[in-house]
């Protein structure tokens, strides 16, 4: 799907209440993300396991009344906040690169005052593995009987797409 949300980000005024709050509501792990020299420290969130989901990150509260965010993957954010400005939006957070070549991110309040998210993925992100395919269900043993008994018994075969073989060649017979 184009421009799925793919991250949340949690701020927080007391960043290891917020951990110990989070692993024993919903079992997270955080893991410590590289950051840059001066810049606070930052924590990927680990909220799920090989399940349906989205990762996010939690961090110290930047501003008073900073909300809880998601951002929407898009091609450009540079496109994308001037779509929004143009249809009434008003840039909340401007462009910036964020580490580790993992992209760029802006933000914007929507002309209903809802902060959302924009991230540009960068060439070092990680990409998520394609989604797999859940297994098909299967028919219970009454359910693949009867399906089984409108079959007709005498189906023709359908056609081969292989070309027929040709038959072999016969010895020559030796003449006298």
């Amino acid at each position: 799907m184009p421009n799925a949300i793919m991250h949340f980000e949690i701020p927080a005024d007391d960043v290891e209440r917020a951990k110990g709050f989070y692993t024993k509501l919903f079992g997270w792990k955080f893991e410590s993300y590289p950051t840059g020299p001066g810049e606070d420290e930052y924590f990927m969130v680990m909220a799920k396991d090989g399940e349906d989901g989205i990762n996010g990150g939690l961090m110290k509260r930047k501003m008073p009344g900073q909300p809880f965010a998601n951002y929407v993957t898009v091609p450009s954010v540079d496109a994308a906040l001037a779509t929004a400005q143009a249809n009434g939006a008003r840039t909340a957070l401007p462009k910036q690169e964020i580490g580790g070549g993992m992209g760029w991110i802006a933000a914007f309040f929507d002309p209903e005052n809802n902060l959302i998210g924009l991230h540009q993925v960068g060439p070092n992100a990680q990409r998520p593995a394609p989604a797999k395919k859940a297994p098909a269900a299967k028919k219970s043993p009454r359910k693949a009987v009867k399906a089984a008994s409108k079959k007709p018994a005498n189906r023709a075969k359908k056609p081969s797409k292989k070309p027929a073989k040709k038959p072999a060649k016969k010895p020559a017979k030796k003449r006298r």
